[in-house]
């Protein structure tokens, strides 16, 4: 098949093809039940505000406190993910979730559930949600196959949608029948069953690492890789620039039900399930836009389909007319962040995918938590409909921006795992935390070579800070001018052997090649140490 730009694509996989999986099945299954719960959460808790003081940011600010618990512990949480195992990472974690839930439901029962404690909680949930993110994302790939990651990132939005769709409208009926506490003992319940099915879980071929990284060295290589990752950092880029202004909806929707709209908690309800349905249809449909649209066409005409829907929520007052106009807001809002989501997970390599998307989810929660705090102000300071139009202004803005700053093509690149370097030997073995360490390359090179050499010696700069160099650099030898010596600075003697062994990709092979390939004869290498190391004078190997 043919995209619009003249490449060749793959065929679309069904939208429903990971599901044949029964452990991808059954797990997505959970996962929709702790969605439901989640979006009832969210529903009971805005509603105990609504007749406070100051309404609009406290409102707000339910959604600031559950997301901005990603954006602290996102990265932490994904250094976690990628050193330990995942399955019990999950499990400790809903158990966690239960607790709090369960705590929300006795205090607000009994009456001794004020704005702050509220508040607090939500935030404490937040924080369990930030840790099972990142442990989750990284385990999809390892529970289907590789053709199917983008219907598998349509389907987990599609839970959370469903979810958005049905928690509202039962916390809706139920708040209106019994309160809010029945709706924060709900949520335990939907935690408690996805507990349930990790516990029953047994992965086949369970992630080993022989030899777990610490925790502080594998915080700063995830936060090395992203860093000098152009194609990580414009899929990030991309996302915020969606997710700042989308996040005015979220924020300031229930102020538009209770205020311009005059509906209860299940007219709310209603709204949210508006979206939830509009985003069901965008990740059903998203194989089938992929090839018909290129990324950056769907990206243009979903940003303008969003902004636009802002705008009929902020200046209409007809229920049936606003409920239409949210429809295409949450097709919208599935169809930019599925795929943004499924090219992270199909672009990371294993080794770092869990630091990477916890990443994004930091620019994710970051974008909605900060965009929804300043939304809520806005609408304090200048009005519920100015803050909506301003929001819709900047999507309509930021869609075009799609066409300055487009999405990666990433068909093509090689993120296999790749153990091309040779075993190292050494005069004798340091201990893995000596370091640093500096590996000096020495390459000769034609002088009718040198600007093309030149050239493919910046793609190995990038594989080497994004696989562990702390300090990259290139020179020339001035008494030869045919030699250009490559000097690269790596933590610890721990930090290049993991480059050895697993974390390079076919990729960075290919550019390592075309490299080698330009100069005359095998490259000179070198390893050196701290002198208090003792001696350790590489025999000619491969860095």
């Amino acid at each position: 098949m043919v995209t619009p730009g003249g490449t060749t694509a793959e065929a679309p996989v069904s939208a429903w093809a990971p599901l044949k999986t029964a452990v991808y099945r059954n797990l997505w299954l959970a996962l929709l039940a702790a969605n439901v719960g989640t979006w009832m959460q969210t529903v009971g808790a805005q509603w105990l505000l609504i007749d406070e003081r100051n309404a609009s940011t406290l409102v707000a600010l339910v959604q600031t406190a559950s997301l901005l618990p990603v954006l602290l512990l996102a990265l932490p949480a994904g250094a976690l993910a990628d050193t330990f195992d995942r399955r019990n990472l999950l499990i400790s974690v809903q158990l966690f979730l239960v607790v709090v839930a369960v705590g929300l439901t006795l205090l607000t029962a009994t009456g001794r559930m004020p704005p702050a404690l509220l508040l607090t909680l939500t935030f404490a949930f937040g924080v369990g949600q930030a840790l099972t993110l990142p442990a989750w994302a990284a385990v999809i790939p390892e529970l289907v196959p590789r053709e199917q990651l983008r219907a598998a990132s349509a389907l987990g939005s599609i839970s959370v949608n469903v979810a958005r769709a049905v928690g509202p409208a039962v916390a809706g009926v139920l708040i209106s029948r019994a309160g809010v506490a029945p709706v924060f003992g709900l949520n335990a319940v939907a935690f408690g069953i996805f507990a349930v099915a990790l516990v029953r879980w047994r992965p086949g071929n369970a992630r080993a690492v022989e030899v777990p990284e610490r925790f502080t060295a594998a915080l700063r290589a995830g936060g090395r890789y992203v860093r000098h990752s152009p194609i990580v950092r414009r899929l990030l880029r991309r996302a915020l620039v969606f997710l700042v202004p989308g996040s005015a909806l979220w924020a300031l929707l229930p102020l538009v039900a209770n205020r311009r709209l005059g509906l209860n908690s299940s007219g709310y309800g209603m709204l949210l399930a508006a979206l939830g349905v509009g985003a069901i249809v965008g990740g059903v449909l998203l194989p089938w836009v992929r090839t018909r649209l290129s990324a950056n066409q769907f990206l243009l005409v979903a940003g303008v389909l969003y902004g636009a829907a802002l705008i009929v929520v902020a200046t209409v007052e007809v229920v049936p007319v606003v409920l239409v106009a949210l429809l295409p807001a949450g097709l919208a809002w599935v169809v930019v962040l599925a795929n943004v989501n499924a090219e992270m997970q199909i672009f990371l390599p294993g080794w770092v995918r869990a630091r990477g998307l916890a990443v994004y989810q930091v620019v994710f929660a970051g974008g909605q938590a900060v965009g929804a705090f300043a939304w809520g102000l806005l609408a304090d300071l200048a009005g519920l409909v100015d803050a909506l139009i301003v929001a819709g202004v900047l999507m309509l803005i930021g869609s075009v921006t799609s066409q300055i700053w487009p999405l990666p093509e990433l068909r093509g690149v090689n993120k296999d795992p790749a153990t091309y370097w040779p075993r190292l030997r050494l005069a004798h073995e340091p201990d893995p935390r000596v370091g640093p360490v500096l590996v000096v390359v020495t390459y000769l090179v034609r002088r009718d070579r040198e600007q093309a050499f030149l050239d493919a010696m910046d793609l190995v700069r990038g594989s080497r800070q994004r696989t562990g160099a702390m300090r990259w650099g290139l020179f020339r030898e001035g008494e030869a001018p045919d030699r250009f010596v490559e000097v690269y600075l790596v933590p610890s003697w721990d930090e290049h052997l993991r480059q050895h062994g697993g974390r390079l990709t076919g990729a960075d092979q290919e550019a390592e090649d075309r490299a080698r390939r330009l100069a005359e004869g095998e490259p000179e290498v070198r390893h050196l140490l701290p002198a208090a190391a003792g001696p350790a004078l590489a025999d000619g190997g491969t860095p």
